[in-house]
């Protein structure tokens, strides 16, 4: 998910809007500046013209032949647009070998409201040329622009991208309370946590906030109307896919690094709790070499241990007293990292870590189980508490640290466990705002206990589908306390379509998002990066491809169905068998045959990505 949105008049500076409160608001940034919400793309035949709806008179432009932008004015602009459009933002601009390339919003969605402002998915993104008369001199060139803005298309296509006009979402509500109001009195830019922001390196004095979930529902407990929202924020430093970005770097930064916050609204009380993911604070890798499970790899380096406590530094200096909660197995290659993270956090003695090995504890058998997790964890669990203000903005309860959960890919053990703890959590929320009593719980009201249980599931799948492409696993886990049949299939399904992916489409979608993030910044003049990267000789079979992921779509779809009568169990295990087929068949193509186009490959690609998101 990504927040990229752009206000006219306070990215070239032609005045600004200031709504200004009297006093701190939870609802209400003092002083904070309100964007233009929808504008509209002039194309001419030299230039691109970008406006406000509102105010046309806030506008400026992007040359067509050399990329240059400038605020608009009467002598800048002559004669009719081909076309006019409405966009909703610019996210940014990058420049490639050929040029410079703009990308706008060209849909959204509002998906609800975050401390009463409205929220917005992006629906969809397009890259706008703005360098036609620049032309590349080798053929070499030409092929590595091909595939920089084959690339551009991918991004274009990003999922799970929020954004907010009014307010900035990178900000948990403890944080955001106790800034001082001179800082909320800046641009929503300039307060945003940069670790959050999705757009930073395409146009970093213009960009929003980046969110990675978002869901809201509304509770009814005994009538009294309660809000629950959560909120995913995921950290840019170590972006990637689920076995191209493992561990962390030697900053300390881990992959799949995400901040949850659980936010409770009750007759103008708020309360918030936070739980943070990531990867395992080492050094190790997973090379992806078509088996189904790679080997696990520790990087012996002499800057480990500073790795590790420079990761745990940050977390004590953001969050509070830190508890690790490490959730793989103890045998295996998961069981040697597990060791070592272990061995490591011997080291940190204001740091406590807890091994608790998911899969012999809990498999498939019961949820509550995690009880067993629990009772190591609850003394500090219990201290660290939640953050509560009252609606004037009283501080009641703070939270003083935090619980850092990871498994192998802080996806499915990670969110089952979190989900357990976030109700713990919710159930001292309500009981402390007087919404239950002391003997009562959340699991006791039926209605409200499901839609708690829909939001962890659905938010699980929206961070699951950023870093492996396919919904979460044990997601019967969070939703029934244990597992069952249909959910074994769904999950057997989810991990062929891991195993598809991680091979022959997320090399492609890191080359995407290390181009967006900066990791890779394109330079003329320089050698290919192409040339010794077997860029042209990767192999693939793009109608075998279609075939595996339409298998597993209408798997996907007939499991749904599945619980409802036999027929359509039948189905489900009929396309789970021929999908299996395909991935053989797909295998030895991959393995056997000779190289393909790379046109079609990457477009294909985009192509299963599409598909995947449809299955949803």
């Amino acid at each position: 998910m990504l927040i990229p949105s752009l206000n006219l008049s306070r990215v070239f500076y032609f005045g600004s809007i200031h709504l200004r409160s009297s006093r701190m608001d939870i609802h209400a940034a003092p002083g904070h500046f309100k964007l233009w919400n929808q504008l509209e793309l002039h194309e001419f035949q030299d230039k691109f013209v970008i406006k406000s709806v509102e105010s046309p008179d806030q506008a400026f432009s992007i040359g067509r032949s050399h990329g240059n932008i400038d605020p608009l004015n009467s002598d800048t602009c002559s004669g009719s647009p081909s076309k006019i459009s409405v966009i909703y933002g610019v996210a940014g601009t990058i420049r490639l070998l050929a040029g410079t390339y703009v990308l706008v919003i060209t849909s959204r969605k509002e998906v609800g409201t975050y401390l009463g402002f409205p929220l917005f998915c992006v629906m969809s993104m397009k890259f706008l040329y703005c360098n036609e008369a620049l032309r590349l001199s080798t053929s070499q060139e030409k092929k590595d622009e091909a595939y920089f803005t084959t690339l551009l298309k991918i991004v274009e296509s990003t999922p799970g991208l929020y954004y907010s006009y009014e307010t900035d979402i990178t900000l948990n509500l403890q944080r955001r309370f106790k800034l001082t109001e001179g800082w909320m009195t800046k641009p929503i830019w300039k307060q945003a946590d940069p670790r959050f922001v999705w757009n930073k390196n395409i146009l970093e004095e213009l960009i929003e906030n980046k969110l990675d979930s978002f869901q809201a529902a509304q509770l009814k407990l005994k009538n009294s109307p309660a809000t629950i929202t959560l909120i995913s924020r995921r950290c840019t430093r170590r972006l990637g896919t689920r076995m191209w970005r493992r561990g962390a770097n030697l900053e300390g930064d881990t992959a799949n690094f995400i901040e949850t916050e659980q936010l409770l609204e009750f007759e103008g009380l708020m309360s918030s709790f936070l739980q943070v993911r990531g990867s395992i604070p080492l050094l190790w890798e997973q090379i992806v070499d078509l088996s189904y499970k790679p080997r696990l790899r520790i990087i012996n380096h002499e800057q480990t241990s500073k790795v590790v406590a420079h990761h745990f530094h940050d977390l004590l200096q953001r969050y509070g007293d830190t508890s690790a909660v490490d959730l793989t197995d103890k045998h295996g290659d998961e069981g040697q990292l597990s060791a070592a993270f272990a061995a490591e956090m011997e080291k940190l003695p204001n740091v406590r870590y807890v091994s608790f090995d998911f899969h012999q504890c809990c498999g498939n058998s019961n949820f509550d189980n995690l009880q067993i997790l629990y009772h190591q964890i609850s003394d500090d669990f219990e201290k660290q508490g939640y953050f509560l203000i009252d609606g004037e903005g009283k501080i009641l309860e703070e939270q003083k640290g935090v619980i850092r959960s990871n498994c192998i890919d802080c996806l499915d053990r990670t969110n089952v466990s979190q989900n357990f703890l976030a109700r713990i959590s919710l159930n001292s929320q309500m009981q402390r705002i007087g919404l239950l009593s002391s003997t009562e719980c959340i699991s006791m009201f039926t209605e409200d206990y499901e839609t708690f249980k829909t939001l962890w599931v659905e938010h699980g799948d929206e961070i699951s589908l950023e870093y492996s492409g396919t919904h979460a696993l044990k997601r019967d886990l969070v939703r029934y306390g244990k597992q069952t049949m249909a959910g074994l299939i769904k999950d057997g399904m989810s991990a062929i379509s891991r195993y598809y992916l991680n091979n022959f489409q997320d090399g492609v979608r890191q080359d995407a998002i290390d181009l967006i993030s900066g990791h890779y910044t394109v330079r003329s003049n320089s050698a290919s990066p192409f040339q010794l990267n077997g860029f042209e000789s990767m192999l693939y079979l793009p109608v075998a491809s279609a075939l595996l992921i339409g298998g597993l779509t209408v798997t996907s779809v007939t499991i749904n169905q599945a619980g409802r009568n036999a027929q359509h169990l039948i189905l489900s295990v009929m396309w789970a068998g021929l999908t299996a087929g395909m991935v053989a068949v797909d295998f030895f193509m991959v393995t056997v045959l000779s190289k393909t186009n790379q046109e079609i490959f990457l477009w294909t690609a985009l192509f299963i990505e599409r598909l995947i998101v449809l299955s949803r």
